[in-house]
């Protein structure tokens, strides 16, 4: 009867101790949490650009690249979404920093184990004390469950974990970021790739025109119509070209080499759609509103870690109240296995501990120095992204409408060397003038048609940096295809529908 009133009112001091941990855990989760709560800045912004709010939204949500109609570019990028080792890495990170927050948020809720342990240990009978009767054998068996729980009374654990999700969050608009700035990087690398071939394709049928006068003069020059003069005038415009040809053709194979780094695969050489002529200018978004860059991941991520800065405030002003945390230990114990689980056998204990700082030497102020610092550290970083955003989209809207007048006018440069070349060989046919006069406007042309085709690259840069700066939900849509698993797409590469 005694062993079984001790059993009672060790039961009842457990649900005491049950109930007063219930009692602190609903007052913890009542309490306040120390600390400033995040609030959007201000920041003054202008209400748009220059440049219908519908189209812009149309335009920036879009899959834009594939407004450039070349499906092997849409081939490429649906690689490099899948393959590229920076979408790899930040996928990756992602993964690390869920896990992160998991471990900080577990903390606010009460941790349990379980414990079991057996052991029999035999006592010498000639040792000291010596046993000349008796059992020297002895057995324990105890299994023990333990709960400790701390009470966010000052929000500190809340605080963190808040910045943990913070941060999480701002992981997950870096990979949005990376995704963003991939596609527009191998756009880029095609579109530069291209317009390479282009200017290969000039320098070669320049090289075989040239090649073409040269035949022809020396076959004069053996014949003495013309003079050595003329002979070596010719042959140094050929060999001009001939010289041209390598260096683009190494230009050529260093673009294809680094597109295919983007695309998460060795260097090697890449099938194109087409040509740089074939191409289609993607729509040029028109009166843009400011608000559509609240989308870009980088701005996102920096509000991210403003909120992850402003929380971790919190965290360091918990520190200076005091922290309580309760421990208890229910379980039971026995010489035998067979009575382990008896009335008889149980075993708890609780305690609670309360404990305030009195004096630490500045460190908490520190703390809290460093936390209030790069609280405003991230608000200017945050400021400055989107200052900088704001100068991206600007810069593209300027670029791409000043390198299309200089393309329309390059065009008409073009158009105008090309005759001057044909009037200048049928003044020399004629007898009118040297063919010095023949040499200097092909070689003009030549220098023309190059600059020409590198405007036309140029204008695709523009527009693409300003799809780019714009982001919108196309990243979304990007972001869907990047890292999926189980795709083989060396086999089967995705390609947007």
């Amino acid at each position: 009867m005694a062993l079984r009133r001790e059993a009672e009112g060790g039961s009842r001091k457990g649900c005491a101790l049950w109930r007063v941990a219930f009692g602190l855990l609903a007052a913890a989760l009542a309490g306040c949490a120390v600390g400033p709560d995040y609030e959007r800045p201000g920041i003054e912004v202008p209400a748009k650009y220059r440049f219908d709010d519908t189209l812009a939204r149309d335009a920036t949500a879009a899959t834009w690249w594939m407004q450039l109609g070349d499906r092997e570019l849409e081939r490429l990028i649906g690689i490099a979404l899948a393959e590229n080792k920076d979408i790899l890495i930040a996928a990756a990170r992602i993964e690390e920093y869920y896990g992160r927050y998991g471990v900080q948020r577990g903390q606010q809720f009460p941790q349990a184990s379980v414990q079991a342990q057996g052991a029999s240990q035999r006592t010498s009978r000639v040792g000291t004390p010596r046993i000349p009767f008796g059992d020297v054998t002895a057995d324990a068996y105890s299994v023990d469950l333990g709960v400790s729980f701390e009470i966010d009374l000052w929000g500190r654990l809340r605080r963190a974990s808040e910045a943990a999700r913070a941060d999480l969050l701002a992981v997950e608009e870096n990979r949005r970021t990376v995704v963003l700035s991939l596609v527009a990087a191998v756009a880029s690398a095609y579109v530069n790739l291209l317009d390479l071939d282009r200017q290969l394709e000039i320098a070669r049928s320049t090289m075989t025109v040239r090649g073409e006068s040269l035949r022809i003069f020396d076959l004069r020059f053996k014949g003495g119509v013309i003079s050595e003069l003329e002979l070596q005038q010719v042959r140094s415009e050929f060999e001009a070209a001939v010289a041209t040809v390598p260096s683009l053709e190494k230009q050529v194979a260093q673009q294809e080499s680094n597109l295919s780094v983007l695309l998460g695969r060795n260097p090697g050489p890449l099938a194109r759609g087409g040509t740089l002529d074939k191409l289609t200018l993607p729509v040029v978004p028109a009166d843009l509103p400011s608000e559509l860059l609240e989308r870009r991941p980088d701005i996102r991520q920096a509000e991210q870690q403003l909120v992850a800065a402003n929380a971790r405030i919190g965290v360091a002003k918990a520190a200076f109240y005091p922290s309580i945390s309760l421990t208890g230990l229910l379980g039971t114990a026995s010489a035998s296995l067979s009575s382990l689980f008896e009335g008889s056998a149980k075993t708890w204990t609780y305690a609670g501990t309360v404990g305030q700082p009195i004096f630490t030497g500045g460190t908490l102020l520190g703390q809290l120095a460093v936390s209030e610092a790069q609280q405003k550290q991230a608000l200017f970083a945050y400021q400055k992204a989107i200052q900088t955003a704001f100068g991206e989209v600007e810069n593209s809207l300027v670029d791409q409408a000043k390198t299309r007048e200089q393309l329309a006018a390059q065009r008409r440069q073009v158009d105008a060397l090309g005759r001057y070349a044909q009037l200048a060989r049928l003044r020399y046919d004629n007898g009118y003038t040297s063919y010095i006069e023949v040499l200097d406007s092909e070689r003009s042309l030549f220098q023309a048609q190059i600059q020409f085709a590198q405007a036309q690259g140029q204008l695709f840069f523009a527009l693409i940096n300003l799809y780019k700066a714009l982001g919108g939900g196309w990243v979304d849509e990007a972001g869907k295809l990047a890292s999926q698993p189980g795709v083989d797409t060396r086999k089967n590469p995705p390609v947007f529908p």
